[in-house]
């Protein structure tokens, strides 16, 4: 019974899709919109076969996955080393809660410029952009993680002796990974926002330019292209995390 029903899960998801298509192609020829204002299912394609022969939505995909990949890095690093010492540290957290709040209080996209100014235009400006974006989330499932420990099993694991490394390995974590990776699902997402915000401040190269260069010569379909690239790429990520919880989380089950 389960199996039949995850069958039909996924037989859903290309239907819905394909529904959605028709009716967006019908739409289009009932309204008779012009291309610029909403082009049907047919010139996006014919764009998005056009963008993939020159390359230029290869170079652009590129870029984007890579200030992705950088910030995701620099901010999850940072967040699972924060969180965890706040985590287990009640004082710092009480001393540094209000900035980090303060800090995250701020919108991305009043940020965004002032690092395009101080660290130009370039890669370091989109890293630090998507950095900053999924810092929180993280920062704030690991600290919940780390407190959601069982008291009962932490006293068992020091009554066996059980040193700091031992402690970490075998109750945190395992504890923790539930909770830590809802953050991740909501990161690895946002970091696909933070690229394009950073991307819409100033960038020469990336899905956000191309959106931006798009809507300069009302070029629609390359605009609905680099969307829909975008799409791509924070499902893949969301896919990735979900498959590794999957296999990290298999003693639950």
């Amino acid at each position: 019974m389960g199996a039949a029903v995850k069958y039909i899960e996924h037989l859903l998801v290309p239907v819905v899709v394909l529904i959605g298509v028709m009716l967006w192609s019908a739409l289009v020829r009932w309204q008779e919109y012009p291309a610029f204002i909403l082009p049907g299912p047919e010139l996006v394609w014919a764009k998005l076969v056009a963008v993939l022969r020159d390359g230029s939505l290869a170079r652009h995909t590129a870029v984007t996955l890579s200030e992705v990949g950088l910030g995701l890095v620099l901010g999850l690093g940072t967040a699972l080393t924060a969180g965890y010492f706040l985590g287990k540290n009640r004082l710092a957290e009480r001393l540094l809660a209000p900035y980090i709040v303060a800090s995250q209080s701020v919108p991305i996209v009043a940020v965004a410029p002032l690092l395009v100014i101080w660290f130009g235009s370039g890669l370091i400006s989109k890293v630090l952009v998507c950095a900053l974006i999924t810092f929180f989330p993280t920062l704030v499932s690991t600290m919940v993680g780390i407190r959601s420990v069982d008291a009962d099993l932490r006293d068992l694991m020091r009554s066996l002796r059980a040193g700091r490394w031992q402690m970490f390995r075998l109750l945190e974590l395992p504890s923790a990974l539930p909770i830590i990776f809802g953050g991740l699902k909501l990161s690895v997402i946002l970091a696909v926002v933070g690229a394009v915000v950073g991307e819409f401040v100033g960038a020469d190269v990336g899905l956000g330019f191309l959106i931006n260069l798009a809507r300069g010569v009302l070029d629609t379909p390359l605009m609905f292209v680099a969307v829909l690239s975008l799409i791509v790429i924070a499902q893949a990520l969301y896919l990735t995390v979900a498959i590794a919880e999957h296999v990290c989380l298999r003693w639950q089950r």
